[in-house]
């Protein structure tokens, strides 16, 4: 087993836990949103093309086939059985075979409809697949912009009511010093509301990456030192045991971000001089990570709906219940799952299963 001291840095998770990570380690560093959206739709794109290319090909093949089998059915004798020598030699088995116009021009008419019909189905369906992207990023726009308003409405209205309030005493020559550390601590607020938005907007807009074998115990140090800012601010270590050679089937930026989510709400819940443990081993087929805090535990809210958008459980805490449902969303895109494995008064321990990388 490997067992990680990790330091608690200066970087914490504020500025870097919606964005690639950075550092030492460049397996974490990927494209970005827009690299991503126009990779999507370069390959909606090409989707359509080759949809719409190989379908037409396939119907006038088709309609060239059906049109040759019919002219030879419906071919017969040239009448008086006799006619000119073919120049270059002899007249040939078919040479005096003659067809009926106005039998084949209909069939021609009907084939070249089916065809027609053929295509503008191909043309809509492979349209619409194309344009599911689109009607996704919609989709999340209205959600971003419907959870902005929700969440953004009371704390700017009180933003504003402690301006004024500033304003009065500053006015009449009285002492602000404490109005002006509540400012900070709203801008702080708002802040933590604007992250854990764009959070949830960048895991559903961004299209799914191909997952590879990622090594855990350098994804839980990752997150441990990405959150290294918070649990200095909040007196909490973090160590982190890993077995050795545990690697799970994953994108790498999703892993530690969803890490990093379980961490800053484990540091949130713990008292201050405790630790929290980041342990990490196979089973079977699955990678079994949990995060453990010492805390007093989760109040006024059933567990299984911690992950729901927007729960919080103790108002107290930092957080506006999007970090949660975030790493639900992730474990379930990699085919895993996260839940409350236990929850009393000596703290909390959250599992995430995920798929384990085939041997190498």
């Amino acid at each position: 087993m490997q067992d990680h001291g990790v330091e608690v840095g200066q970087s914490g998770m504020r500025g870097n836990a919606g964005v690639s990570t950075s550092g030492p380690s460049a397996t974490w560093d990927t494209a970005g949103p827009s690299a991503t959206d126009d990779r999507q739709v370069r390959r909606a794109a090409l989707r359509v093309g080759a949809a719409v290319g190989v379908t037409a090909t396939l119907v006038i093949a088709a309609i060239a086939l059906v049109t040759l089998l019919f002219l030879v059915a419906v071919s017969r004798e040239a009448p008086g059985g006799s006619r000119p020598p073919r120049r270059g030699g002899g007249r040939g088995e078919w040479a005096d075979r003659v067809v009926n116009v106005g039998e084949v021009v209909p069939l021609i008419i009907a084939l070249a409809l089916v065809g027609i019909i053929l295509l503008a189905l191909v043309a809509w369906f492979a349209s619409r697949s194309a344009t599911q992207p689109l009607a996704e990023a919609l989709r999340v726009q209205r959600n971003f912009i419907a959870d902005a308003s929700h969440e953004l409405r009371t704390p700017l209205t009180t933003l504003d009511s402690r301006i004024q309030l500033a304003q009065h005493r500053l006015d009449r020559g009285g002492d602000v010093q404490g109005a002006l550390k509540e400012l900070r601590r709203d801008a702080g607020a708002l802040e933590q509301i604007l992250s854990d938005l764009l959070l949830a907007a960048e895991a559903t807009s961004v299209g799914p990456e191909k997952a590879v074998a990622v090594d855990v115990s350098a994804a839980a140090s990752e997150a441990a030192r990405l959150t290294a800012g918070v649990s200095q601010v909040d007196k909490v270590s973090v160590a982190v045991h890993v077995d050795e050679g545990v690697f799970a089937l994953a994108t790498p930026t999703a892993l530690v971000r969803a890490l990093v989510i379980l961490l800053d709400n484990a540091l949130g819940h713990s008292p201050a001089d405790s630790t929290v443990h980041v342990t990490a081993r196979q089973v079977g087929p699955h990678v079994e990570i949990r995060v453990s805090d010492q805390g007093r535990g989760i109040v006024g809210t059933a567990p299984d709906q911690m992950f729901e958008r927007f729960s919080r459980g103790d108002a107290s805490r930092r957080g506006f219940g999007l970090g949660l449902s975030l790493v639900r969303d992730i474990a379930e895109r990699l085919g895993g799952r996260v839940l409350v494995e236990r929850t009393d008064a000596a703290g909390t321990t959250f599992l995430l299963v995920v798929p384990a990388a085939p041997p190498r």
